[in-house]
């Protein structure tokens, strides 16, 4: 059962997400918060493991409320779910430790498949916002003019670094597979890997690392 706190200030949204999610087998609603303060210290309370969050929200708003849940509890899943398709929001989001970022006319279907593929580890990011956040780590490191490559990239294989550009480029497992004709088996072994070498926590983290670093 993946339990699940929804963080939204508006209350139509909140309540609508509520009935449709909540009516999963395996998804437990376990509370809701209409400002980023109150989901964090419900996430003290209920310990969700994914939570679906707002960024605009009173007292604390989303990014900030991110930031503060995974320094506390780093093994709670977090979504931001947002009207926003902005550059900095999206930066700051999975900067502070977001596993998924999507916009707020996203189908149900497709919020049900994220809060279930980052309950399982994964990450998900709509391909045109993967874009934006390529777009941002780009613009920032042409900013740079002490560009400094980390060490652990010279730990991978052409082939980890082959996966780790089509991570950046926001395909999942399935597709990374069809692409290198490799089984979906051997792509998840070869993240793995990567993960381990490179001391990183999902593939989220993974994808900044592989702008940031040019790979």
């Amino acid at each position: 059962m993946i339990k699940l706190l929804l963080a939204d200030d508006q209350d139509i949204l909140t309540e609508g997400l509520k009935l449709i999610l909540g009516a999963e087998e395996d998804i437990e609603i376990v509370g809701t918060a209409n400002n980023g303060k109150k989901a964090y210290e419900l996430c003290r309370i209920r310990k969700p493991d994914v939570v679906l969050m707002d960024i605009q929200m009173p007292e604390v708003n989303g990014v900030e409320a991110t930031e503060m849940i995974k320094k506390e509890f780093p093994n709670i899943k977090i979504i931001v779910l947002t009207t926003f398709n902005d550059d900095e929001y999206i930066y700051d989001a999975l900067k502070n430790g977001a596993s998924g970022y999507l916009l707020k006319d996203t189908s149900p279907v497709e919020i049900l498949k994220a809060v279930r593929t980052v309950y399982n580890g994964g990450a998900l990011i709509q391909s045109e916002v993967a874009v934006k956040v390529i777009d941002k780590f780009s613009q920032l490191a042409k900013k740079t003019e002490d560009k400094h490559i980390d060490s652990k990239a010279e730990l991978l294989t052409d082939r980890e670094i082959e996966i780790c550009r089509l991570i950046a480029e926001g395909k999942n497992n399935k597709e990374i597979s069809g692409e290198l004709f490799l089984s979906q088996g051997t792509v998840k072994n070869h993240i793995t890997k990567i993960l381990i070498k490179l001391d990183l926590r999902d593939r989220t983290q993974l994808a900044i690392f592989s702008i940031k670093n040019e790979l």
